[in-house]
């Protein structure tokens, strides 16, 4: 299959045919599953002017109409949510349950925001003057692009348009290379629900090429990414030099605390979903579990009897639980840091092994790992490596977990399991993170609530929720005075 640039309400533009492409592959198994274009700044270019072009009506639109789209939008997902898990799963290798509940998450969005068109809320306030009114109004900003990762490659991109959507904005969207097809399936639902040309926009390509020449339009509004810290730093001042808003949101290193009077079969369960889901490939994935030294032992042989009963291969098979990472370069990279792991000085207590024996060898497989005895400077407890790799710390008081769930440069998620309800306050306190669960584990955002995080993580803006709409509008304020005389605020209030 050849998926093309959805542009201005067309899919192709005149260039196409000089352009290169690349090859999608399924991780699990190898098979060549559509070819996609790199496209250039000719090409952003177009897609821009469409977007501007579209954005000046579509402002005008109520918003109540507005969200309607998001509505049928939402509908189409959901008549069609096993087919997209299904593609999803074949181009990104997560198992096809978590496939669903990605898919699902993206029908949540729809509506959630769809909502929002009756409210968009702002604010009415006394003025300090007689016969004056005085309100806030959020308004549109104008064209913004959106920059999308792999690993969730629905879920993300509906945090990201459908806010924009119903608030009266146009975008033009770059997926990742890895996970296209979301794309393109996403696009004919916009096209079948008659979205207005222009205002969803999708341009295929790298993030050098594409994503500069985005950065750097003097067009483009808003830049909302999510991807690693490094490209996002690199994201945050090539926009700042050109005065862009910019929302970020990056990688994570989310600890599960595991305190002394802990359900420790309830920990188990939370750990291995928040570590091993998605093998591991998730910003929010639980990489470091802080845990008591009185129940330390009782948990890794919890963990090591669980973890043996993890099945691995192609997420299309109902009985797996555990599929491909994206790529072999994502492969090398886990395995360069179980290296690092062993030569640290940590204790491997079961995986570290790349899969390449059948049936694993025409894909990218790495086998669930566990770490022991690691201390909270060690390179694999302080930098995210983004696979099925866990790491065991050991602590002897809250204080001490806090600390060392505090002591990296991430702040997106934690968690802490304990019965005690003092324990849990003080916890959900002084935890850094811009997520805390409590008694459960790391990852498992709703989309009602704010997603985003601290430090590392973020440059304080946020996906999903209300606070997403803060990314995709302006605050006006309005004074109206009908007083009928000149009136000057602070200085004619006597």
């Amino acid at each position: 299959m050849e998926i093309k640039n959805y542009i201005g309400g067309k899919w192709s533009t005149h260039s196409h045919s000089h352009l290169q492409s690349i090859a999608v592959t399924n991780p699990a198994n190898g098979e060549q599953l559509a070819t996609i274009p790199l496209s250039t700044s000719n090409e952003v270019d177009e897609a821009v002017v469409a977007a501007k072009q579209a954005q000046k009506s579509w402002a005008l639109v109520p918003a109540p109409k507005r969200a309607e789209f998001l509505y049928a939008i939402g509908q189409k997902m959901k008549e069609k949510k096993e087919y997209l898990a299904t593609v999803l799963t074949k181009e990104m290798g997560k198992v096809i349950e978590e496939a669903r509940g990605e898919v699902q998450e993206g029908i949540d969005m729809a509506y959630y925001m769809a909502g929002e068109g009756r409210r968009l809320f702002g604010e009415t306030t006394p003025s300090e003057l007689a016969n004056k009114f005085a309100m806030s109004v959020r308004a549109p900003i104008g064209v913004v692009a959106l920059i999308t990762p792999w690993n969730f490659p629905v879920a993300i991109a509906t945090w990201k348009s459908f806010p924009a959507i119903v608030a009266g904005n146009t975008f033009i969207w770059k997926p990742s290379n890895e996970t296209p097809m979301m794309a393109y399936e996403m696009g004919k639902i916009f096209e079948e629900v008659g979205l207005p040309n222009g205002v969803a926009n999708i341009v295929f390509g790298t993030g050098p090429t594409v994503g500069t020449a985005l950065i750097e339009h003097p067009d483009v509004k808003v830049i909302s990414f999510t991807g690693s810290t490094t490209t996002g730093s690199k994201v945050a001042e090539l926009g700042g030099k050109h005065l862009k808003k910019i929302s970020l949101e990056m990688g994570g290193k989310n600890a599960v605390i595991v305190m002394d009077d802990a359900d420790l079969q309830l920990a188990t369960e939370g750990i291995l979903w928040s570590a091993f889901g998605t093998a591991g490939q998730r910003c929010t994935a639980c990489s470091r579990v802080i845990v008591h030294k009185d129940v330390k032992e009782q948990l890794e042989n919890r963990l090591l009897d669980e973890m043996q009963k993890l099945t691995i291969g192609d997420g299309l098979d109902e009985g797996v639980k555990i599929g491909p990472v994206i790529n072999k370069a994502a492969v090398e990279k886990i395995n360069h840091y179980v290296q690092i792991g062993k030569q640290e000085g940590a204790t491997l207590l079961a995986g570290g092994r790349i899969l390449n024996e059948p049936p694993y060898d025409n894909g990218f497989y790495y086998e669930p790992t566990l770490f022991t005895n690691v201390k909270p400077d060690m390179i694999i407890a302080q930098e995210e490596i983004f696979g099925p790799v866990v790491s065991l710390i050991e602590v002897a008081s809250l204080e001490e977990a806090i600390e060392v769930n505090n002591g990296v440069k991430f702040g997106l998620s934690s968690s802490i399991f304990s019965q005690n309800v003092n324990t849990i306050f003080r916890a959900q306190r002084e935890l850094d993170t811009g997520i805390v669960y409590i008694n459960a584990g790391t990852t498992g955002a709703e989309i009602h609530l704010p997603f985003g995080g601290t430090k590392g993580t973020g440059n304080g803006h946020r996906d999903s929720g209300v606070a997403a709409l803060d990314v995709y509008t302006e605050w006006k304020s309005i004074y109206v005075d009908y007083s009928g005389k000149l009136q000057r605020a602070q200085i004619d209030t006597e």
